[in-house]
């Protein structure tokens, strides 16, 4: 089997994959069992072809590519990558190089000698964000503490990660930025650990957030994660 799957989903990321594919071969140890997951998430650039055609000229057989052809979601794309794992640890972060996609490969040594593991899981912990972004993210997870009554924090932050058996624990994983709440939820729900692994933060290199990057995409988003809360209370009370 497989040791670690890293899922990456990629929507009009086509700038950014030919530094991503580079970036993760070159750390990439010759006998270490690691693949690759690039989900095109519906793209309406020319990811899909940059994939294909990045990982012909590499020859990356750590490399495989997923095309999902209509994006429903950034939680739907993850979820088609986790669908098509081989690894016995999961794991999934973004494809816009904001953090570096190596991080996950330090994250996976750091949790597999958690004393709690496989019963943990990780998350990342972002480092040297401004001060806007940071005070946003320290909102809304003291909001979702308070209301879900347990300790969350930087939710959306990567990578995630766990082991294959947490799964079991899904069934009903939202399609949209919700994932990552769900996941965190579900965790603590069923007793598991969650470790916090520090990555540094960075700007995008190429295109624009697609989620929280602009005034107008915090306000969906919170406006999305209070709704998602409100749900998540709700099977609390049953």
């Amino acid at each position: 089997m497989t040791k670690l799957s890293i899922i990456l989903p990629c929507y009009n990321e086509a700038e950014s994959i030919d530094k991503i594919v580079t970036t993760i071969s070159r750390a990439l140890n010759k006998d270490s069992e690691v693949e690759i997951i690039l989900v095109d998430n519906g793209s309406t650039d020319s990811t899909s072809e940059k994939i294909t055609e990045m990982l012909a000229t590499k020859k990356c057989n750590r490399f495989k590519a997923i095309r999902v052809k209509e994006n429903i979601g950034y939680g739907n794309g993850i979820m088609e990558g986790v669908r098509a794992a081989n690894g016995e640890v999961i794991a999934w972060t973004h494809a816009d190089l904001q953090t570096d996609p190596v991080d996950v490969l330090e994250a996976y040594r750091v949790f597999l000698k958690n004393p709690q593991y496989p019963k943990c899981i990780l998350k990342g912990r972002r480092k040297e964000r401004n001060l806007i972004d940071t005070f946003f993210t320290t909102g809304m997870s003291v909001v979702a503490s308070l209301m879900l009554k347990m300790r969350l924090s930087d939710v959306n932050a990567q990578p995630k990660m766990f082991h294959r058996d947490f799964l079991e624990i899904l069934p009903d994983p939202p399609v949209d930025f919700s994932l990552d709440l769900y996941f965190l939820f579900q965790a603590q729900q069923k007793g598991f650990e969650v470790v916090e692994y520090p990555v540094n933060f960075g700007k995008r290199l190429h295109g624009k957030a697609k989620g929280g990057g602009t005034l107008k995409g915090k306000w969906k988003l919170i406006i999305r994660t209070w709704n998602y809360m409100l749900k998540l209370k709700r099977i609390l009370k049953r």
